[in-house]
């Protein structure tokens, strides 16, 4: 099937038929390698930092693999994208293995300590459980990193380390996006004495081109590739994790109440990142691979997926539908629990059964979910659902896609949940540490499949997807953005294959998200073109001004690769090649 090209120039094509040309966002101005479209040969990679993408990108010119040069870009973006991961938070990796025709997947979700229970959280603002230790999970990168360098890597923790050493040790220029963050975050920061001392120099957000340095990083690294894992879980760091988090450095004078944790140090003993099979669905004759629970991004991503498929049209009504009916099922159904129907969920037919939904107008929101019990036939729509309470996801997730000289690739999303995490830093060790579980549901909700619970990892919305063709790896995608990190991956691969654009026109059209509520929140540039026609068939908007942070790359056949990062969001991504040339 002939899918690298297609014909249609970058267009978004509405129901009615109309096409209106839709063009890339205006990039800002490039620095030497911080470029967001790179091709070429011998392997790829696109971030959200052109630190972090050299560092992988170095990993591949010395004979690494893609899971090499992942977790050393992961590592890094620790040191230079401090608030969006790091070691002491989680994620989710889609891996691609060439040298077998194989898709595995490694869930490194962070877990809820032994203590919790489902009504631990009830009666707590959101507000306050974020900057607490009430909402440090049990932290899942570092056993993510050691297994995928086990199962599929090359190198040691230790050599995986050494970019990310060398970045904290000389230092980075801090950009617009790191002084805004560490601006926004000020309140909390200096309510804590090691997170200010750290992040608050002389009282205040580092100067956008300052060299920041983290030098008590750049030794809890060196420590830890030297002494492995093990010394996160149930070892000397582990338990200094542990004092932070059940006793958290409060400055002297704050007048915030921080919540204690409930974590020990036998729950990071206990942690385990853990191997699970794949999501798969089938578009257009393509295989789209993602996560499974306790993320619900390869589920809501592929049912979504399924529905457009069996409509007779599609356009961006379509896709807003489709999206609406698939987030319905997936906050019914989909949660760290056993018996989650993920068979029927992506099964042709209740992909049928929901897309008799669709219509000329926009479905009342929210939906009702539908029922997922094996027996399908189209229905009268339902009366519109009550609306469910559902936990905001933090939007300061990063994303970061590797393509190897051999075919491998990952798509690799990871977090530490809000801006900043839980906003405290580990004294002496120059991380923070993740507020994850604000992830779960708060409760009271009986039923709800994301009540916090021992040992539970939340629900999440992340999104790493790898998409076959003929069993051979055609693209990898994914973003940051919460939950609307389902409806970036979504939305990018429809604009890719149903509008006819090119990878990076994909990324840089605006975007909307719909998650089955009352308005869709889209970006002025989506509302600008789109609203009008859209609102005639009964949508409503509301405005959000940046909807994720998205890294892809696509094989164009032939070796040659095409690595492709935000022109603009997030203050721009970083695509690189190992050469132009062959």
């Amino acid at each position: 099937m002939i899918i690298r090209r297609l014909a249609v120039p970058a267009a978004a094509i509405l129901a009615g038929g109309s096409i209106l040309l839709v063009q890339p966002a205006t990039a800002s101005p490039p620095g030497v390698d911080k470029k967001p479209v790179a091709e070429g040969y011998g392997g790829a990679v696109a971030t959200v930092d052109v630190d972090v993408s050299r560092a992988a990108l170095g990993v591949l010119r010395r004979g690494g693999n893609a899971i090499d040069a992942a977790v050393a870009g992961a590592a890094t973006l620790g040191v230079t994208e401090p608030y969006s991961g790091g070691l002491a938070g989680g994620g989710f990796m889609v891996y691609y293995d060439a040298g077998h025709r194989r898709v595995h997947t490694i869930d490194g979700r962070e877990t809820a300590p032994r203590a919790m229970t489902p009504a631990s959280l009830e009666g707590i603002p959101f507000d306050d459980a974020v900057t607490s230790g009430l909402s440090a999970g049990v932290p899942g990168s570092v056993a993510q990193w050691e297994l995928a360098l086990s199962r599929f890597g090359t190198i040691s923790l230790k050599e995986a380390l050494r970019p990310a050493i060398e970045v904290a040790t000389d230092g980075f220029t801090v950009d617009q996006t790191f002084h805004n963050q560490t601006a926004a975050n000020v309140a909390r920061f200096k309510d804590f004495t090691s997170t200010a001392r750290l992040y608050l120099p002389g009282g205040a957000p580092p100067a956008v081109g300052s060299t920041f340095r983290n030098p008590e990083l750049a030794e809890t690294y060196r420590q830890l590739g030297r002494r492995g894992g093990d010394w996160l879980y149930g070892g000397r760091l582990g338990a200094e994790v542990v004092a932070t988090v059940k006793n958290p450095p409060v400055t002297p004078g704050s007048t915030r109440t921080v919540r204690p944790g409930l974590m020990e140090l036998s729950d990071l003993a206990a942690y385990r990142a853990v191997e699970r099979p794949p999501t798969k669905v089938t578009y257009k004759g393509m295989d789209v691979y993602g996560m499974a629970p306790p993320s619900s991004g390869g589920s809501t991503v592929g049912e979504a997926l399924n529905v457009l498929e069996v409509l007779p049209k599609v356009g961006l009504h379509e896709y807003l539908e489709a999206s609406k009916l698939a987030f319905a099922d997936r906050n019914k159904y989909v949660g760290d629990i056993p018996g989650v129907p993920l068979k029927e969920l992506l099964s042709d037919g209740f992909a049928k059964e929901r897309a008799c939904l669709v219509g000329e107008r926009a479905l009342a929101a929210p939906v009702a979910p539908g029922d997922p019990d094996g027996s399908y036939g189209c229905q009268a729509p339902p009366p519109p659902a009550q609306a469910e309470r559902t936990p905001p996801e933090g939007p300061e997730t990063s994303n970061l896609v590797v393509a190897d000289r051999w075919g491998n690739v990952v798509a690799y999303t990871l977090t530490i949940e809000s801006t900043g995490g839980n906003g405290i830093v580990v004294p002496g060790r120059g991380f923070l540490l993740n507020n994850n579980l604000t992830d779960f549901t708060f409760g009271p909700a009986p039923g709800d499949p994301n009540l916090p619970g021992p040992g539970k990892r939340p629900r999440s919305s992340m999104s790493p997807t790898v998409v076959l063709d003929d069993g051979r790896p055609l693209l990898a995608v994914g973003s940051p953005g919460g939950s609307t990190i389902i409806t970036t991956v979504l939305q990018i691969l429809f604009n890719r294959w149903d509008l006819g654009m090119s990878l990076p026109e994909a990324l840089a059209a605006p975007r909307a998200t719909q998650r089955n509520t009352a308005q869709v929140q889209a970006e002025q540039a989506f509302i600008d073109r789109y609203g009008p026609e859209l609102t005639a068939r009964g949508h409503s908007f509301a405005l959000n001004p940046e909807i994720g942070a998205a890294t892809g790359v696509e094989f164009l056949g032939g070796g040659r690769l095409q690595a492709v990062a935000e022109p603009v969001r997030r203050g721009g991504g970083s695509a690189l090649v190992v050469g132009g040339h062959r």
